[in-house]
């Protein structure tokens, strides 16, 4: 899907921060060098201002004609979440041979994190950059759209994006997996996952997990959240919470594979009747837990698939920005009733 490139504007240069702050150029050279004696009150006004704009001074200006790098920025909310690393091999695989270098920057999904992390990789003059997700802040925002650069948004297609975007409609994973429970019998759903202040994806695949439950004349009977420690030790603990609060629950939704897991495990220990007694799924496809006794229901995100279509509009960089939205599949798995 294309739509037209809105019109270009022009490199954000010292004149524009000077004109905004109404200080000289010189000092806002000053500023943004953290050179000088600039009062507290200059200081703070021409850092606003820049804020504002969304402008990022060029680390390597005069060093290069081209005045850009060989690098592509790949910003993501972390390494230990087992879904970016496969993201990431598609980058790499897509990139090799294009003369291309990813460099990675983890924002711990938090929003000053990411804006941080922006700012640095821009100063850099990339010439591209990949970024999970399409809920940014508004500097993080103003930065990206005015760097002059392919931008690719990824693993969602659920908003709208400042260029480019690859990813999945979360909303529509949500809705999936909830018809194909209800299809499977199930009436009495809880869902547990991670809390959802910054995992904007996780949230909209509850919402359209809800949706369909509602559109079948259901809501959730419970619902339990954990943020931080072992994913797997999570799952145990808030599949015992719930199933010891709720015990009619007959269906067990999880925001990811790997508490999910967790979940699993709880349960075959238990020795609960796993689909008939209960069923349960995850989200994400990791391959890893392939091992378990029984394979967890789940849906593939397409990590791998999001990672080179990203990586080949970078490199391609294209006149009009796209969306291309990839349609993750379900597996139901040993753990959903065949209905």
């Amino acid at each position: 899907m294309t739509k037209p490139t809105p019109d270009p504007r022009h490199t954000l240069t010292l004149r524009d921060v000077s004109e905004a702050s109404g200080v000289s150029e010189m000092t806002v050279s000053r500023v943004l060098r953290n050179r000088g004696d600039v009062s507290a009150p200059t200081r703070a006004k021409v850092l606003e201002a820049a804020r504002a704009l969304g402008y990022v001074p060029n680390k390597i200006a005069g060093a290069l004609a081209s005045q850009r790098v060989n690098l592509v920025g790949v910003v993501i909310p972390s390494l230990s979440n087992m879904v970016f690393p496969e993201v990431m091999t598609g980058i790499s695989e897509t990139l090799d041979g294009t003369g291309l270098q990813p460099v990675v920057g983890v924002t711990n999904y938090l929003p000053d994190r990411e804006e941080s992390v922006i700012y640095e990789m821009l100063s850099w003059r990339p010439s591209g950059m990949i970024i999970a997700g399409l809920e940014h802040s508004a500097a993080s925002r103003a930065m990206l759209a005015r760097a002059g650069i392919p931008i690719v948004e990824i693993m969602d297609i659920d908003g709208e994006p400042i260029n480019h975007a690859v990813g999945i409609s979360h909303r529509r994973a949500g809705r999936q997996m909830a018809e194909a429970i209800i299809a499977a019998g199930y009436r009495k759903i809880a869902f547990l996952g991670t809390r959802m202040p910054n995992d904007f994806r996780a949230k909209k695949r509850l919402e359209g997990f809800e949706e369909a439950l509602a559109k079948a004349g259901l809501a959730l009977v419970d619902s339990e959240f954990y943020s931080g420690g072992s994913a797997l030790l999570k799952g145990r603990e808030m599949t015992a919470a719930v199933l010891d609060r709720t015990p009619e629950v007959d269906f067990l939704y999880y925001s990811n594979d790997m508490i999910g897991a967790g979940g699993l495990l709880y349960c075959l220990a238990q020795g609960i009747d796993v689909p008939g007694r209960i069923g349960l799924a995850g989200f994400n496809g990791v391959e890893l837990l392939d091992g378990l006794p029984r394979k967890l229901a789940t849906m593939d995100a397409c990590r791998l698939e999001i990672g080179r279509k990203a990586a080949q509009i970078i490199a391609q960089a294209p006149a009009t920005s796209q969306v291309e939205e990839l349609f993750p599949t379900l597996q139901p798995g040993d753990t959903i009733r065949r209905s």
